[in-house]
């Protein structure tokens, strides 16, 4: 929604995952994040609970900065995810038609799990924040899997 909470951290554990992983970074493998709900916190740092619970977990987010999904967006990423049904509209609403099958949800990538929102911790404890990057280390590592793989041919 703001980009302070859920999508940064999901953008610093699948960076990193990546990184420890050794895909390479560049014009090729590229994560960001944004949010979907006006301006609200563009510009500010993620909140201090995720930078705490994320340092603690081996995650930067120190030099992440909030910023709202534009138009450029769905022509410049080949896959744009949600962490939950309400963003994903928000997306939909946004995106041009042609771009509308490169959305989808982030736990999407989590197979099996049973749930597909990552529930907002902003008005809760800190322990949320920790349940955000357990389920953003399962979707990470979904994705990755995925991309690792390469693209499907057919």
């Amino acid at each position: 929604m703001g980009n302070i909470c859920r999508s940064p951290i999901a953008e610093a554990v699948t960076r990193t995952m990546a990184q420890r992983q050794g895909l390479g970074l560049g014009p090729a493998l590229e994560f960001d994040s944004a949010g979907t709900h006006g301006h609200y916190h563009a510009g500010e740092a993620p909140d201090a609970r995720a930078r705490r619970v994320a340092a603690r977990r081996g995650y930067d987010l120190s030099r992440l900065r909030a910023r709202s999904v534009i138009g450029a967006d769905f022509d410049r990423f080949d896959r744009i995810l949600a962490m939950d049904e309400s963003n994903l509209a928000s997306l939909r609403r946004q995106c041009p038609a042609e771009s509308r099958s490169n959305l989808g949800l982030f736990l999407d990538y989590a197979r099996g799990l049973g749930i597909s929102e990552i529930p907002d911790p902003y008005y809760g404890a800190e322990s949320g924040f920790e349940r955000v990057v357990d389920l953003c280390e399962l979707a990470a590592g979904g994705l990755l899997a995925e991309l690792a793989r390469g693209p499907v041919t057919g």
